[in-house]
């Protein structure tokens, strides 16, 4: 008895028809798009010649002049300058120069990576939701069919005739929900690989730029760099000072 009741609950709810589930589709089909929206806009936002990057904080590395290399990864807006102005504002060391480093890769990832789980989600999913308002829909094709109780005879003939053509109209609809969902899921699993793969991209390269500073970090004249890098910026810092005040740098008084 429960068993049956069942069955005649989910029947009457597939009565109620297939279009609440397009309607669904739709929903998500613009949720994928404001995400593939948002996170290009994103990405744009963060471009940078990384090679020439790469290449220039180089070079002012290996003449030791760490003020510029700073200053060239302050200028950039990628990930991978930040990552790498973080190790070398650190000078506690290469082991605290390679955690920091990694601490501050481990807090730009969740950024790179926000709501693309979203674009997955509905790539895997809307084909689905898309077969369950055809199966809806063909339930309700079956059910047209039923023959009228106390009907018989030539009615019931004509009224099989009359059902028929009723069926063809409602699978139809039913195999729209179908391709509706493949149409949200298609383009949604398109932006995924590409968001994801522009993700391991970068990814790359800020690891690329980050063993440069490592690089720099274990050889045994970081100490002494950052040593006069300090007393550069401390130098640097009274120049500014005096200015303030209208008087030559190192004049006291």
């Amino acid at each position: 008895m429960e068993h049956l009741s069942l069955i005649k609950l989910f029947s009457s709810f597939a009565m109620l028809g297939a279009e609440w589930v397009m309607w669904l589709l739709v929903a998500l089909s613009a949720l994928s798009i404001a995400v593939l929206v948002d996170r290009v806009l994103y990405f744009r936002g963060l471009r940078d010649d990384l090679g020439a990057l790469g290449d220039a904080v180089n070079a002012r590395l290996r003449v030791g002049d760490l003020h510029g290399a700073r200053k060239r990864l302050a200028e950039s807006p990628s990930p991978a300058g930040l990552v790498a102005l973080a190790g070398l504002e650190e000078d506690r060391g290469a082991q605290a120069v390679e955690r920091t480093m990694a601490s501050t890769l481990a807090r730009v990832k969740p950024m790179l990576e926000r709501n693309i789980n979203i674009l997955g989600t509905i790539g895997s999913t809307s084909p689905f939701i898309g077969l369950f308002g055809t199966v809806i829909g063909i339930i309700q094709a079956f059910d047209a069919l039923k023959t009228p109780d106390g009907v018989s005879g030539a009615a019931a003939a004509a009224a099989s005739a009359a059902a028929t053509g009723k069926v063809m109209g409602t699978i139809a609809e039913a195999l729209v929900a179908t391709a509706i969902g493949l149409a949200v899921a298609i383009p949604a699993v398109i932006a995924y690989n590409f968001l994801t793969k522009r993700i391991k991209l970068i990814l790359g390269s800020t690891e690329v730029i980050a063993q440069l500073v490592m690089a720099h970090a274990l050889s045994d004249r970081a100490p002494e760099l950052a040593r006069r890098d300090r007393h550069s910026q401390h130098e640097r810092d009274e120049s500014l000072a005096a200015q303030e005040v209208g008087q030559p740098a190192g004049v006291v008084g």
